[in-house]
């Protein structure tokens, strides 16, 4: 389980800064928007069940005493969600010092999102790149600010199927795990790149093996190879595994640290690690960037 060193021991104060956090209300999401809220930050919860974000939200505000937590509706499977929620932010917001992009999906069946792609990719990628893109303004104009992008160690496992990102002729629900978690690095560290000479500090982690929500939905992606998917990742749990608590630690040190200077970096157990060879191919994450433009509908003629 999680030692000394992969806890954020930060004692940093957040008070008059606002933060979102994407799929906050289960899992590591909900324990990183409880701490920030401790922390003094107005914290606004971003999900796609409003009734679990509502419940989640006032037990966050009955636990910290911070009434300034609120749930704002994001479907990151839906583009025209995700557009609607980033107006409504950039309209009635009047800064946002820290995005953790933290919602995700995990191995489902080949299911769709609103706009055609492939689930897992649309959400944990796609979802959140136009949503980071949208916000970006807000973002630089309330530096020093910080984006935070939950991946997954996960992407050591992954390649981009650039000629073939919806994994139409091949899918599977590993396969397509992995690319998005791959891309999630790729898009971090070339936003990076793109916003060099900004105080915006980006960052991409790897939160542990923790048991979340995020395996619901691996009896039906997993089909009759379930039971066995299963019995891996338990051992994993137990050999190697964190509690929320614990897999929220990096995260949470990613979004307050005041020793993080260095943008671009990938972290692990709350300290920099060096990513996979193929989430440091600097022409990857440039190709990447432009076929995610074409995508979500931002390509400039």
């Amino acid at each position: 389980m999680g030692s000394g060193q992969s806890i954020c021991h930060s004692e940093a104060k957040l008070d008059g800064k606002t933060v979102i956090v994407t799929g906050s209300n289960t899992g590591i999401g909900k324990v990183t928007a409880k701490d920030l809220a401790r922390r003094g930050a107005r914290v606004i919860m971003a999900c796609r069940d409003m009734t679990k974000a509502e419940a989640a939200a006032s037990e966050i505000r009955n636990e910290t005493g911070n009434e300034n937590v609120v749930v704002e509706k994001l479907d990151l499977a839906s583009l025209a969600s995700v557009r609607e929620f980033a107006t409504k932010i950039n309209q009635q917001e009047g800064q946002l010092d820290i995005l953790i992009n933290n919602a995700g999906i995990m191995y489902c069946p080949p299911w769709k999102t609103a706009d055609g792609f492939e689930m897992q990719f649309g959400t944990n990628h796609l979802g959140h790149f136009l949503l980071t893109i949208l916000l970006l303004d807000k973002i630089k104009a309330s530096a020093p600010s910080r984006i935070v992008v939950v991946s997954s160690i996960a992407h050591e496992s992954g390649r981009m199927y650039f000629d073939d990102l919806n994994l139409t002729n091949n899918y599977g629900p590993n396969r397509a795990y992995c690319q998005s978690k791959l891309a999630n690095v790729l898009f971090a560290n070339e936003l990076a790149r793109r916003l060099e000479g900004t105080d915006v500090i980006v960052s991409s982690l790897h939160p542990g093996v923790i048991e979340t929500e995020l395996q619901r939905n691996m009896a039906e992606g997993c089909g009759c190879v379930y039971t066995c998917c299963k019995c891996c990742f338990w051992c994993m749990v137990r050999s190697f595994g964190k509690n929320q608590w614990e897999g929220a630690q990096t995260t949470i040190y990613c979004a307050v640290d005041e020793n993080i200077e260095k943008s671009g970096l990938y972290y692990s157990d709350c300290r920099p690690k060096r990513a996979a060879r193929q989430a440091r191919d600097e022409a990857a994450a440039k190709r990447l960037w432009d076929l995610s433009e074409e995508m979500v509908g931002l390509k400039k003629d």
